[in-house]
């Protein structure tokens, strides 16, 4: 009987199987028995570790995270550094079993010297160090270009910006994943992954979190045009919601969205949300449920939101870590592995208390309110390698200044004060040549303080802290309607604003009362009105004469001139006399 039953097989089946099916019934035969699958052991906690706006800060920054106390007074706290990070990012690690490190953009360009020198090589090398794993692309990551920005992620020597590759080391590029859902190349692909995903335990145990990251759309208005070109940035949200199921439907239990967007706060609580408002806003009052967490950037600031959608969605967890590495967010998901839910979400940020330093306003020491993270080894070792080799050209003395200049922070982040009166003073007097009668600079481009020394010297590392973007400046002739139609353009309701800050003789007196685009109550030019159909020739950074900053007019401007770098006007400035008065000149005035 059984040789009738394999000779019907024998028509049946290929001589490769046959051959199994006799092995088969030659040896013993074992019955196995498959293990039971763990059950589950109840609810898995995650850590979520988030960052954001690095901006290539290798050492402190010399900058503070101020914290408001009991009695009103406000307590800084000295912070930030790539050494001291990545201490505090472990001390949260050793808090979560299961964790990852998240950004949400900006973590290289307008960054220290020590970083730009090096085309931000080792800001990256930070972040591999730190253990970064998911990074949306911000802004910044574009200013080299997206060529460039593919050679961060990728590695490699390859030229695509002004300074030489891989001086120090052979760039390997990013052992983090940068995500961009929402900027398109011309073939309508993404520039890189539009999500990603991590799992955490096995078996019934098992928990996954998706990961979607994306810039802001206005990206093209932050860089220069030709840094971007081949590249179109979509809508967020739509781009949020279109990775919601995919995530979902490749197992992921949470939905994290990496997005480099963000609002403000009240200064004085870094875990705050009271008062919250920005651009972020309504891209998440236009999001589909499903999302649990929003890692956000770009504004500076620092807050922790139960953000409740307009829309009537589900809470979403919203989060902000400052920048330059001064804070850290430390985000706990607890998730069932059964029902595939998240049970409850919370985070809390964390100041990366690092060495003190000293400010316009006096010694900024540290305090015992909050602890106190000592610089990782091996960062610190890394990171004196490229402070080391830039050390030579950081510490040129350029000149003396008679007193600090400080950037203006907080509520008056959107004014230049007496910092952003010298630098325009500098880039009038770099362009006189060119016939320029007046000058503006961007208070968002001011990116440090200007600390002198004991004796008022200033060396380029500062002045490069100051303005890392070495832009070019332009010089343009613009009518008078024009010129109050740009600084408007700064003022309206649309973004953030900001009061761009004018060369001396320049007195502008602004109303925000007034109904947005006529906020301007006078605008006069050497004691005289700024009239409408006269022509003036006036001097700013190639990013603003792009557009930048959402200043559209400043496009429109004829008879261009190009000069030199804006660092180079800071610097020839400042030495052309012994000591450069810093005038305490209050030239915009904000009135009513």
């Amino acid at each position: 009987m059984t040789s009738l039953r394999l000779n019907a097989l024998r028509l049946l089946v290929t001589p490769l199987v046959m051959t199994g099916l006799l092995a088969a019934c030659a040896a013993p035969q074992v019955v196995h028995q498959t293990a039971p699958a763990a059950a589950p052991q109840g609810p898995v906690e995650v850590g979520i570790i988030g960052i954001n706006d690095f901006h290539g800060a290798l050492e402190p920054p010399g900058q503070s995270v101020n914290v408001k106390q009991a009695d009103g007074t406000m307590l800084p706290v000295p912070a930030g550094g790539g050494a001291w990070l990545a201490s505090a990012v472990d001390s949260i690690k050793a808090r979560h079993s299961n964790n990852v490190v998240v950004a949400a953009g900006d973590l290289t360009s307008a960054s220290q010297l020590a970083s730009s020198l090096y085309l931000d090589e080792p800001a990256v090398g930070v972040m591999n160090r730190v253990g970064v794993e998911f990074n949306a692309v911000g802004n910044h990551e574009f200013d080299r270009g997206w060529k460039e920005l593919l050679r961060l992620q990728n590695g490699g020597c390859e030229k695509n910006a002004r300074f030489e590759p891989c001086q120090l080391e052979t760039f390997a590029g990013a052992h983090y994943k940068y995500l961009s859902a929402s900027t398109f190349k011309a073939d309508g692909s993404t520039l890189f992954p539009a999500t990603g995903l991590k799992s955490f335990g096995e078996g019934a145990n098992k928990v996954t979190i998706g990961f979607v990251g994306l810039s802001l759309r206005t990206v093209p208005t932050l860089v220069s045009p030709d840094q971007v070109a081949g590249l179109t940035f979509g809508d967020e949200a739509e781009a949020i919601n279109r990775a919601i199921p995919v995530l979902k439907a490749e197992g992921a239990d949470a939905v994290v969205v990496l997005i480099h967007q963000g609002g403000k706060t009240p200064v004085g609580d870094p875990n705050g949300c009271d008062g919250f408002a920005g651009d972020i806003q309504p891209i998440l009052d236009r999001l589909s449920p499903g999302v649990d967490v929003v890692v956000s950037g770009h504004t500076h600031w620092s807050y922790v939101c139960d953000y409740k959608p307009v829309n009537g969605n589900a809470p979403i967890l919203l989060t902000s870590a400052g920048v330059y590495g001064e804070l850290v967010t430390d985000i706990t998901l607890r998730i069932d592995p059964v029902t595939h839910r998240v049970l409850s979400k919370a985070a809390h940020n964390v100041i990366v208390q690092s060495a003190p330093y000293k400010a316009t306003r006096g010694d900024i020491a540290n305090t015992d309110a909050f602890p106190r993270f000592a610089p990782r080894a091996d960062v610190a070792a890394y990171v004196k390698q490229y402070k080391d080799a830039s050390l030579s050209l950081v510490a040129r003395p350029v000149g003396r200044i008679s007193q600090g200049a400080a950037k203006s922070d907080g509520e008056e982040s959107g004014t230049g004060g007496t910092l952003g009166n010298l630098i325009a003073d500098a880039q009038l007097a770099g362009t006189r040549r060119a016939g320029a009668q007046i000058s503006f600079t961007n208070p968002f481009g001011i990116r440090a303080s200007l600390v002198p020394a004991a004796d008022g010297t200033v060396t380029f590392g500062q002045l490069y802290q100051v303005q890392p973007f070495g832009n070019e400046l332009v010089t343009m002739t613009l009518t008078g309607a024009q010129l109050r139609g740009v600084i408007e353009e700064g003022l309206d309701d649309e973004g953030p604003k900001q009061v761009l800050s004018p060369s001396a003789g320049t007195l502008l007196r602004y109303d925000m009362k007034r109904p947005s685009g006529s906020r301007i109550v006078s605008l006069t030019l050497g004691g005289k009105p700024v009239v409408a159909t006269a022509s003036y020739r006036v001097s700013v950074v190639n990013f603003l004469a792009e557009g930048g900053d959402g200043y559209s007019i400043f496009t429109r401007g004829t008879d261009r001139t190009r000069g030199g770098l804006d660092i180079e006007a800071f610097e020839d400035w400042i030495k052309a006399v012994p000591v450069r008065q810093i005038l305490q000149e209050n030239r915009t005035l904000k009135v009513g």
